[in-house]
């Protein structure tokens, strides 16, 4: 093999190298802060009525909240949902 076409092929396999470290890197990093976002409560009002989903997170709620048209809504962090009233 010539030099030539061994740096080229060092060149190659170095770029792989880096692409793979880059990936897997990208992936730690949203892996890590899917692991370390709250969750919490998110309410919407849609029609009058006032609902609520447990364990979302504010991105999770944003986006459902739009998918249901909610006229207002709102997220809280590390809270349960709350029923207005008592019992059930």
């Amino acid at each position: 093999m010539t030099g030539h076409g061994r740096a080229r092929r060092i060149a190659r396999l170095a770029l792989g190298a880096l692409l793979a470290l880059g990936l897997t890197g990208a992936s730690g990093t949203l892996a890590q802060r899917a692991r370390w976002e709250l969750t919490g409560s998110c309410y919407c009002k849609a029609g009058g009525e006032l609902s609520c989903v447990s364990d979302q997170s504010e991105s999770q709620c944003k986006h459902r909240c739009a998918e249901e048209l909610c006229d207002d809504w709102f997220w809280l962090e590390r809270r349960p949902c709350w029923n207005w009233g008592y019992g059930g």
